[in-house]
């Protein structure tokens, strides 16, 4: 929910919304001034409102029904009160905090001022306390959500991908990417890191997690990266965006959040940033070492094998994360060259 550059009298909101009609279910939000779009992703539109009682962010989720949203709204509310920065939906006048209004579900919260910072952005301190945040997240999760069955169901047969199933992925992207009729710099990249995994599939595949038991699971938030962390100075205002809390590998988020924080646009991650994110984690979530070693093999098994943006590209015509693809594509080379240093950083 960062300050937005869109014009101060903007009054486009989501379509087929009434607004009005929207806030007259909160006691206390006022009355429309101007409504500016500042956000849009897959699982979420956002809009800044303001009103004639202050500032409000207004979220229509895409995804998700009422049950699962209202879940993450009450796991929000009670992990401020246990000294998690995050910003809780406004409650209507009837104690509801999701608003479905004809078959969307939207949610009302404050506005919170603050800006995204990214690893570069953060010091050895800040990367420290960023480890032990998500850490507390972990901690706390566990106290305030209710037993689900989703906690007995996650223990599954583990299985990692199948090199022979990327490598004939890897073969349909090579032609999608050659038999563009007028190529650019990104199709040659394209091509290039295809190429270039095949390679290193071949030479790694003996390497390939074994099946078994399912890694330690516990509830998470499941979409920890930079634009959805957002700091007023030097500290965390708000974590935000709780569409994908759910029961995961908790060491695994730890690793994915720092392969997404700490990585440079050359595609290495800041090692001495990631071992105090990843001490200040281990301590702050009382995972061992050993148990963090294993996430860093499965997290980085799983890069290596993965093409997600390539297949937004050229299978499905969606280009929106094409700018990710750089760092992300140099990334998987990076790791598999410095392995033994990234374990060491987690893990040492």
């Amino acid at each position: 929910m960062p300050a937005t550059s869109t014009a101060p009298h903007a009054s486009h909101g989501p379509p087929g919304l009434p607004l009005r009609t929207l806030l007259r279910r909160y006691r206390n939000a006022g009355d429309l001034v101007s409504c500016e779009p500042v956000a849009q992703g897959l699982l979420n539109r956002g809009y800044r409102l303001r009103t004639t009682r202050g500032a409000y962010f207004l979220k229509h989720h895409l995804d998700g029904d009422h049950v699962s949203i209202a879940r993450q709204h009450r796991a929000t509310q009670r992990l401020q009160t246990l000294g998690v920065p995050v910003a809780p939906p406004v409650e209507s006048a009837g104690g509801d905090t999701v608003a479905v209004i004809g078959g969307r579900c939207y949610a009302l919260h404050p506005w919170i001022e603050g800006h995204h910072r990214d690893g570069a952005e953060l010091t050895a301190d800040a990367s420290r306390r960023l480890g032990g945040l998500l850490g507390l997240v972990h901690t706390r999760l566990d106290e305030v959500m209710e037993p689900n069955p989703e906690t007995r169901l996650s223990r599954l047969p583990y299985l990692s991908a199948d090199p022979p199933d990327t490598l004939g992925l890897i073969d349909e992207l090579l032609v999608l990417a050659r038999g563009r009729t007028h190529a650019d710099v990104f199709d040659r990249l394209a091509e290039h890191r295809l190429v270039e995994r095949r390679g290193l599939l071949e030479q790694h595949a003996h390497r390939r997690p074994p099946p078994g038991a399912e890694p330690a699971t516990g509830w998470v938030h499941g979409d920890f990266h930079p634009l959805n962390l957002l700091y007023r100075g030097a500290e965390p205002a708000a974590i935000v965006d709780w569409d994908r809390l759910g029961v995961e590998p908790r060491a695994e988020e730890a690793v994915r959040a720092a392969a997404i924080f700490f990585v440079r646009p050359t595609g290495e991650l800041e090692l001495a940033k990631v071992r105090a994110y990843a001490r200040a984690y281990r301590s702050a979530a009382g995972t061992c070492a050993s148990e963090l070693a294993a996430a860093v093999h499965r997290v980085w098994w799983e890069r290596l094998n993965d093409f997600w943006i390539l297949r937004w590209r050229y299978q499905l015509d969606d280009r929106r994360a094409d700018p990710l693809f750089a760092a992300v594509s140099a990334l998987a080379v990076w790791w598999t060259r410095e392995y033994d240093a990234v374990c060491e950083a987690f893990a040492g």
